[in-house]
């Protein structure tokens, strides 16, 4: 069969990082450090990145037959998943808001709290509630729509909570609210 009549796969659209299942957020809260990451990955991707593929993709055109060039179709697929990645990062900038938490003195929990728990059984554990992007369950930072975020969530130092997920429920007692710094 021809190419001609052959559809490359271009999933430019559909493809974006995963939201929550069944959750549509028009804000997306960040801290200040998160928000600077997503714009260093933008400035790296469209300054650096997209004009190095843009060269190789140019250079490999000018050798003629572009159905067997590898670099041509690897930079073009390259190329594509820039695109996306710049796009949603532009979107997400753009609906985010910046919450900075650090230094604040309260024994409530808000977003950018970082919490120490008791669960029943005598195991302790600290999480920092952090936006969508900034998940990072091997250094405790955990989604503000969580269940453990959406459990703790003003509740108070002191306070005994109950954490609702798939396996069952859990109490969990605050033993301490702090506002650090997230980096």
């Amino acid at each position: 069969m021809s190419k001609a009549f052959t559809r490359e796969i271009d999933d430019a659209e559909g493809d974006e990082p995963a939201e929550a299942p069944g959750l549509a957020v028009s804000r997306y809260y960040m801290t200040p450090a998160g928000y600077a990451r997503l714009r260093s990955e933008l400035k790296q991707l469209v300054e650096v990145e997209r004009p190095e593929v843009v060269r190789t993709v140019s250079w490999a055109a000018s050798n003629g037959d572009r159905s067997e060039n590898g670099d041509y179709i690897y930079g073009k697929r390259r190329l594509r998943e820039i695109d996306r990645r710049v796009r949603f990062l532009i979107r997400r900038l753009e609906n985010s808001e910046v919450v900075d938490s650090a230094g604040r003195d309260a024994d409530q929990v808000f977003f950018g709290a970082t919490v120490t728990v008791r669960a029943k059984h005598g195991a302790e554990r600290t999480v920092t509630i952090v936006g969508l992007d900034e998940v990072d369950t091997a250094r405790g930072r955990v989604s503000w729509i969580s269940p453990i975020a959406k459990a703790l969530i003003k509740a108070r130092e002191g306070d005994v909570v109950t954490l609702r997920t798939p396996g069952g429920t859990e109490e969990l007692a605050i033993l301490e609210v702090r506002y650090l710094p997230i980096d």
